[in-house]
């Protein structure tokens, strides 16, 4: 996110604002936010006697303001963040809170640095307090990433820290994991710990490191259920079945509907040729064969067919109808439900 890169080179600037407010889908631009405020706004010896870290649950309204409302001791500036702000909806909708609060908002402290970290949510835009908030204070909505942007994240992930990745190893990354960034940018963390040197990134690199099979993973079903190979897609999800807690459902089932969303795209584009999947769908050239292959084995209607029953197993997997159904059944039940669209 732009607003996002321009906060944090603000921030390189020592260039702070006295509120902000962070909230919506993407919990990870949010901590990204706050992360730095705790790490950067202060020095180490500052932060002992001049940062305040707090959770929604755990306050009032009242609570944070006279908080943010302090002087700071030998240094010029404080800190205080609210983590988890989203439960503090319901004070935070009180007529008295919302004085309060706009009452501080028209004339903050302003050797205080307060930042909110609404997650998972988004102030309701209609609400007085929201446009109070735009008018005082930085406010920061985030969003899901689309399937689309996700491949470009992950490249500039690690060019952020100076490192190649093949393709295939970032649709790997974005097939298997989704756009889920907190969990997507651990993972990676987890994997760059094992690199002094710098390195180029390859699927067997991914394989390796994050735990998905060379053979057996989400990646590879899909490509099974793309080429209409039912002897590798029931392989594949055999191997799920005996490791279901390293193989959960839901993803797998992302990743498939990722597939038969990306072709109905392509038919509403009319993109039948390599270059042209390549720009409708935002993914490297070399990469657009499998969908050649997707859009010959399934006509639209078949396409739309393929993308109810993966509602269909989502709503099952999370125990909706069929709920003494496995993991395991729901997956083969889905495959042969594709595979025979």
């Amino acid at each position: 996110m732009e607003e996002v890169n321009k906060l944090l080179r603000d921030f390189k600037e020592d260039r702070y604002a006295p509120v902000y407010f962070l909230q919506g889908e993407e919990s990870y631009y949010i901590d990204l936010i706050s992360d730095y405020i705790e790490e950067h706004a202060l020095d180490e010896a500052a932060r002992g006697f001049n940062q305040v870290i707090i959770y929604g649950k755990d306050v009032k309204v009242p609570d944070v303001l006279n908080h943010a409302r302090r002087f700071p001791m030998m240094s010029d500036r404080q800190v205080v963040i609210v983590k988890e702000a989203q439960n503090m909806e319901s004070d935070l909708k009180k007529a008295n809170s919302e004085k309060m609060l706009e009452a501080y908002l028209k004339n903050p402290q302003p050797a205080t640095i307060l930042v909110f970290c609404f997650k998972y949510k988004s102030i309701d835009k209609r609400k007085k307090l929201y446009k109070l908030l735009l008018k005082h204070a930085v406010v920061i909505n985030t969003k899901k990433l689309y399937d689309s942007q996700l491949p470009e994240w992950i490249r500039n992930y690690f060019g952020s820290r100076h490192l190649k990745i093949t393709e295939k190893a970032v649709h790997m990354l974005a097939d298997y994991i989704g756009n889920d960034l907190e969990r997507l940018s651990n993972e990676i963390d987890k994997m760059l710990i094992n690199f002094k040197d710098p390195v180029e990134i390859d699927d067997g690199l991914i394989q390796k490191y994050i735990g998905i099979s060379k053979e057996y993973n989400a990646f590879e079903l899909q490509k099974a259920i793309s080429y209409k190979d039912p002897v590798k897609a029931y392989k594949i999800i055999n191997y799920f079945a005996a490791n279901p807690r390293a193989n959960p459902i839901i993803p797998i089932i992302g990743t498939l509907y990722s597939l038969f969303s990306k072709l109905l795209l392509l038919y509403s584009n009319k993109a039948f040729t390599e270059d042209a999947i390549a720009s409708a769908i935002h993914i490297n050239r070399f990469f657009a064969k499998e969908y050649i292959v997707g859009l010959r084995n399934y006509p639209l209607q078949k396409v739309v067919k393929n993308i109810h029953y993966l509602r269909e197993a989502d709503l099952h997997s999370k125990g909706v109808d069929h709920a003494s159904l496995t993991e395991a059944q729901i997956l083969r039940e889905l495959a042969f439900k594709l595979l025979n669209a």
